[in-house]
């Protein structure tokens, strides 16, 4: 592709916190495969600005985030996550929708038995601002043997249906047009079965989208019997994290898995985030996968519009897996440094052939 003008192209701001354990390792290397295909596309630009907020940060401050933190992410167009928790990001920002979609890459090798690239290829949806997360309850008479905990989860129809509804889009958008509303409602009779009402409620709206209901238990057994039968799947926030990390173990790692933490209405920024957590215990030692990073900031960018650089960075990823160049989490011996270097090689050679072709 031809680079265009300097004033003509497309510019993006990107925040980025690498926070704790191998989070800065990671977010370096999907910096580095970001500005590659930036440069090779030459539509757009990427900028960069780096925040230092870490768990160690905390410790120092007292504070995650630091007084007038979020004001200084607002003027971003999105966030480039590491790996701590950050709920003091997510619900501030409405950062409602979890999007977290799932396949075998090719060159990967799931423990399903038989499976291959494309019988696994799904997208869940979470509920990302209240539910089982929402943080009401308590502990009272700490430490007698009549002691109380309390875990409230809080259920609104507003949320609940703005998620469902963003999840139902999703499933239209997709190939399939197929989503399974996963709850618990035969025993959880009160949120869950809110849920199931609102899910009957808005599928009236979209007649093209074909809809299952699951319960979460049976789910599981799906996921890993019949990984086929599904496509797009919505869960509560509980529900959906424990099947989104279910659904990155059947595809091979969860080195390899995305996040995205959204907010549809694109009145704050979004945040982009793998979903393998801090791993201290390979902290600084370079063999931390890239992969899910990538795939990551390959979402972050279809999210800004770029969808063709968005499919070259994951079809350049997915090639150098192909190639048997991968990190020891997907049974190889490269490091982060050289799958992060063989990416970089692979765009820049796509977007060769590609220029090379018009021509």
């Amino acid at each position: 592709m031809s680079p265009m003008a300097v004033s003509d192209r497309r510019t993006h701001s990107i925040a980025c916190i690498p926070a704790d354990g191998i989070g800065p390792e990671v977010i370096s290397a999907g910096v580095e495969v970001l500005k590659t295909v930036a440069a090779a596309d030459g539509t757009f630009d990427l900028t960069f600005e780096d925040y230092d907020w870490s768990s160690e940060t905390y410790k120092q401050t007292g504070k995650y985030i630091p007084d007038g933190g979020l004001d200084q992410l607002r003027k971003h167009d999105a966030i480039l996550f590491g790996a701590v928790g950050a709920p003091a990001i997510c619900q501030p920002f409405q950062q409602y929708a979890n999007v977290r979609p799932t396949k075998i890459l090719r060159g990967t090798q799931s423990p399903l038995r038989n499976a291959t690239s494309g019988d696994l290829d799904w997208v869940i949806i979470r509920e990302n601002s209240e539910g089982e997360y929402a943080g009401q309850g308590g502990r009272s008479h700490k430490g007698m043997p009549w002691e109380v905990a309390t875990e409230v989860s809080i259920f609104t129809r507003h949320a609940v249906e703005r998620l469902i509804r963003f999840a139902f889009e999703i499933a239209q958008s997709r190939p399939r047009k197929h989503i399974t509303v996963v709850t618990k409602s035969n025993a959880q009779r009160n949120g869950m079965v809110m849920w199931d009402e609102v899910a009957s409620e808005v599928a009236k709206d979209f007649s093209d989208v074909t809809v299952e209901k699951m319960l979460v238990d049976a789910m599981t057994c799906r996921m890993v019997l019949q990984p086929k039968s599904l496509d797009t799947i919505v869960a509560t926030n509980l529900h959906a994290d424990i099947l989104s990390d279910l659904a990155a173990a059947l595809a091979g790692s969860i080195g390899i898995a995305p996040t995205s933490n959204l907010d549809p209405t694109r009145k704050n920024p979004s945040m982009f985030e793998p979903i393998h957590g801090s791993a201290f215990d390979i902290t600084g030692k370079g063999v931390a996968n890239p992969v899910a990073t990538f795939w990551t900031a390959a979402e972050m960018l279809k999210w800004l519009g770029e969808h063709n650089a968005a499919e070259t960075l994951l079809e350049c990823t997915e090639k150098v897996c192909e190639s048997g160049l991968v990190t020891r989490d997907l049974g190889g011996t490269a490091n982060t440094k050289e799958v992060t270097q063989a990416v970089c090689e692979q765009i820049k050679k796509a977007y060769a052939t590609t220029a090379k072709a018009s021509n």
